[in-house]
Formats: structure tokens, C-alpha cells, sequence
């Protein structure tokens, strides 16, 4: 970043700073002054609440980071995305400090009617369509006090729309990269009417790998009836990055929802995975591949909330640890009085590489209903000393063989990513990180 860039802090000067900045509809500047509003008077979790009672966050705060209000032209060159390799995309975005850099979509896609662009840039045009989606059924702006920080300065992001019926084969690739110290807070709002299908793949970088900074992020995916969307989600931070993140997919009547994420990167994360089933005959996949070193400390929260009946649900979340680091998974499966014959699943794996890493797992399940299956697991154990003999017995050294003990852990996982690229860059990412043991 350069000595000329625009910044502005967290407090009511910077706040102005941030709307001045802006040519927004009255509409979204009062929402935004309604959740700046909630924000102030707010307190910031803390141990004593349920949900934050395994993650401190005491050693956070948000003065030191800053808001960049002009865009940068391309970027930073430390910055490689990871998912897009050998794979032709029908557009992408590319977005630094939650400012839009780079957009690009193709004339075929555009000719259908699907819209894939930066949020600040379709405001004026989608105006209409915003106000009626936008941090509305698939956000909760009551969740915390993270959550009224985005809703009040939430800045770049982007938004993918696709008509009804209209089939997109080629997928869509978003980049968020950050700047040490400054902070992120890109919004992704995904509309799939009725009928249409689309891939996206969303992943974050910073510029070197050990740079801090912020990222209070936001996703909505809402997926009308008989619509299926892929979603890809790669968080690659740096390891000083505290991230912070809303996550939500609301599903139609026989809508078909992939969603794989992968989270290695950061110092700190908390984040709310959340998918609705709210038309009948939805069906959901969820995985999840989390690989930690260092300090870290990633805690997940996830729901499969079951609103209507003949739903389907799988959820499959793995863990490795190394080092000192720590993840929280807390997973629960709700049936709704009316979700009637509802087949559920969740599934937490922890593969630990040392002693003193640590990793909890809690599921559960809050069921009204009285004809539903479901059913819940957690497993936790350290990598068995009898494979690694026998791996180095056949010429491999205990790196080696350690790192191919993790790659098979997540095997199950990498299996249901259809894309083989994806699947590569993911495997190769957590291979990397594997240290040497004794």
C-alpha cells in the first residue's frame, strides 16, 4: 500500500469518512447507520457467552487496523491464487482490502442474463434486488457485534446472479487478498433462481504469509427451487490475520447445495456455518478441511437447520493439528416440528500430529419432529506410529510419511471435490505445511 492511499479507522469520524466515500441509495446508507448504530452499543463476546467460551479474543483489537477507501490497480505481488489453475472460468473478481481491483465475466454468461461483479459496482443497478436480499434471510446483523461491524462497513465483495434455468458450466473464481494491518470486510451475496446451477470458487490470501490484519467477512447463498450450486471456499490468510465471518445458504424446494471449505490459513477464526433447508426435498453436502500449526485457533459453528420435510443433510468436517494449535467444532442438527422424514447427518475427524495440540468436537441435535434419521460422530486420535514404521520401512523419510498419512486423513473429502484442479491445490496446500517430527 502506498503513502497516498485513503484509510479510515473504526470510530464515528472514520465511519463518515467511509459513507462520504460512497455513492449508495438513501436505503443502504440508513441500514448501514441502523448497524454502525447497534455496533457502539454493543459489548464484544467474551468468555462467559456460550458460543465464545472456547475462543479468547481478549488480545484483539480493532484500532489497529484500518479501512482502505481507494482501490489499488492490480494485485499485490506476493499474492497467488491457488484454485484456478488449468481451468477455464467463464469470469472472476479479484478484490485487495475490500476494494475491487479486477472484474471480468464472459459475453456468453452476460448474454444469459447472469450478472458476477463487485458489490459496489452493481449498487446502483441492482438497487432493487439488493434491498430485498442483501444481509436480509441469509445474514443475522443480531448475531454479534462482528456481525453489526459488517453490516455497517461491509465494502467490495461480490455478487453472482443467474436467471432461471440458466446453467453455468464454467466456474467463477473470487480473490480476496489483504494488506498487512488493514482489514477486509467483502460481502458475497450468490441469488440462483429456480432451476439455474453454478460453480464458485472463493479463496483469500494476504501478501506474505506471516502478515497480519483483518477480515470481518459475510456470505450469503440463497438457491431456488430446483437449483444447484457448487461452492468452493479456500481461507488462506496470513498467520497474524484475525478472521471473523457469517456464513449462511438458504435452499428451495428440491435445491441442491456442494459446499467444500478448506480453512489454513489465519491467526484466529471464528466463524458460523449455517444452511437452511427451507424448501422440501432440499438436499445439502457440507465439507470441511481444517489444518492448523503453529498457535493457531480455528473455531467452527455450524448448523443444518431442517425447516421443511423430505430433506437431506451431509455434513463431514476434518481436522489436523500440529504444534500448539487448536480447533473448535460445534455442530448442531435442528428438525423443525414440520420438517417430517428428514435424514441428517454431521461428522467430525481429528487427526492430532503432537501432544499438545488440542481439538474440540460437540454435536448435536434439537429435533421436533417425530420421522426423521439422524445421526452425529466425532472421532479424535494421533497419527499411528505403526503406519509411519511401516511407510519408512518402503524408503520414505517420517516427513514423508507423515505427510502421506495427512493426505489420506482427508482422502474422503478430496473425493467429493469433483474438480480435479481444486482437489490438487488443496491437497498440496495442506501437504506443504507438514513440519518434520521426531
Amino acid at each position: 500500500m502506498t503513502d497516498t492511499m485513503t484509510t479510515a479507522e473504526f470510530n464515528e469520524a472514520g465511519f463518515d469518512a467511509f459513507l462520504a466515500s460512497r455513492q449508495e441509495p438513501e436505503w443502504m446508507v440508513t441500514e448501514r447507520r441502523q448497524a454502525w448504530s447497534q455496533f457502539s452499543e454493543m459489548q464484544w463476546p467474551g468468555r462467559r457467552d456460550e458460543e465464545w467460551m472456547r475462543t479468547d479474543i481478549r488480545l484483539f483489537k480493532l484500532q489497529q487496523y484500518h479501512l482502505t477507501l481507494d482501490a489499488m490497480d492490480a494485485l499485490p505481488s506476493g499474492v497467488t491464487p491457488l484454485l484456478d489453475s488449468d481451468i477455464t472460468l467463464g469470469g472472476h473478481i479479484h478484490t485487495v482490502d475490500g476494494n475491487c481491483v479486477s472484474s471480468e465475466i464472459s459475453d456468453q454468461l452476460t448474454q444469459q442474463g447472469v450478472v458476477f461483479g463487485s458489490l459496489d459496482d452493481l449498487t446502483a443497478e441492482h438497487s432493487e434486488r439488493f434491498q430485498s436480499m442483501l444481509l436480509k434471510s441469509a445474514y443475522n446483523l443480531q448475531a454479534d457485534r462482528f456481525a453489526a461491524l459488517h453490516s455497517a462497513f461491509w465494502s467490495g465483495g461480490q455478487f453472482l446472479y443467474v436467471p432461471r434455468g440458466v446453467h453455468v458450466t464454467e466456474p467463477l473464481h473470487v480473490l480476496s487478498a489483504l494488506s498487512d494491518g488493514a482489514a477486509d470486510l467483502g460481502h458475497t451475496l450468490v441469488v440462483l433462481e429456480d432451476g439455474a446451477s453454478a460453480t464458485l470458487l472463493a479463496e483469500t490470501a494476504s501478501e506474505q504469509e506471516d502478515a497480519g490484519g483483518l477480515h470481518c467477512g459475510g456470505v450469503e447463498l440463497i438457491v431456488g427451487d430446483g437449483a444447484s450450486l457448487r461452492y468452493v471456499n479456500l481461507q488462506n490468510w496470513g498467520s497474524k490475520v484475525w478472521h471473523f465471518a457469517q456464513q449462511k445458504a438458504v435452499l428451495g424446494r428440491d435445491a441442491n447445495l456442494q459446499w467444500t471449505s478448506a480453512a489454513i490459513g489465519s491467526r484466529l477464526a471464528k466463524v458460523n456455518q449455517h444452511v437452511t433447508l427451507a424448501g422440501e426435498g432440499a438436499n445439502s453436502q457440507v465439507n470441511g478441511v481444517l489444518f492448523t500449526q503453529g498457535n493457531q485457533h480455528l473455531s467452527y459453528h455450524t448448523l443444518q437447520h431442517h425447516q421443511a420435510a423430505h430433506c437431506y443433510s451431509d455434513f463431514l468436517y476434518k481436522s489436523a493439528l500440529q504444534d500448539k494449535s487448536h480447533t473448535v467444532w460445534r455442530g448442531m442438527i435442528r428438525v423443525d416440528e414440520d420438517a417430517q422424514r428428514t435424514d441428517g447427518y454431521q461428522r467430525n475427524d481429528n487427526l492430532l500430529l503432537s501432544n499438545q495440540a488440542r481439538a474440540d468436537s460437540i454435536p448435536g441435535l434439537e429435533i421436533e419432529a417425530d420421522d426423521v434419521r439422524c445421526t452425529h460422530g466425532s472421532t479424535s486420535g494421533m497419527v499411528d506410529e505403526e503406519l509411519i514404521y511401516y511407510a519408512m520401512c518402503r524408503g520414505f523419510t517420517r516427513k514423508e510419511a507423515v505427510r502421506l498419512i495427512v493426505t489420506g486423513f482427508f482422502q474422503q473429502i478430496f473425493d467429493r471435490i469433483t474438480i480435479d484442479s481444486v482437489r490438487d491445490a488443496l491437497g498440496l496446500a495442506i501437504a506443504r505445511r507438514v513440519r518434520d517430527y521426531e
